[in-house]
């Protein structure tokens, strides 16, 4: 499974901006897709996951409220929208893609794209 992520940029604190990220496979739709980021000097770190069945979506306290992950399967493509962004946003933001349903919160996918960076100025 090759995965592409784009729509990073540089914004101001309050803003929104769409993450997307391309999957190469035709089992897209049986992957639990996840976004994570890390900012310099910091662990990598879960944001958000969307568990195919069911359409379970799960957040990290921090983007809560905020932050927004959808999927559409016809497009193998995941989508991240973040609202309300804050200067503590700011980090590359990759995804991923897992077969298991488990740990969905830990950095152990099966496949990483390559990151896009999100700077967000205060």
């Amino acid at each position: 499974v090759q995965l592409q992520a784009s729509g990073g940029g540089l914004v101001q604190a309050g803003d929104s901006l769409r993450l997307s990220c391309a999957a190469s496979s035709r089992s897209f739709s049986t992957y639990v897709m996840g976004w994570f980021r890390q900012a310099p000097g910091k662990e990598r770190e879960f944001v958000a996951a969307h568990k195919w069945s069911g359409r379970r979506t799960y957040y990290a306290d921090s983007v809560k409220g905020r932050f927004a992950i959808s999927r559409d399967n016809a497009k193998n493509t995941l989508y991240l929208q973040m609202n309300s962004l804050k200067s503590e946003d700011t980090a590359v933001y990759y995804c991923a893609a897992k077969r298991d349903s488990t740990n969905y919160d830990r950095p152990i996918y099966d496949y990483w794209g390559q990151g896009t960076q999100v700077t967000v100025s205060s």
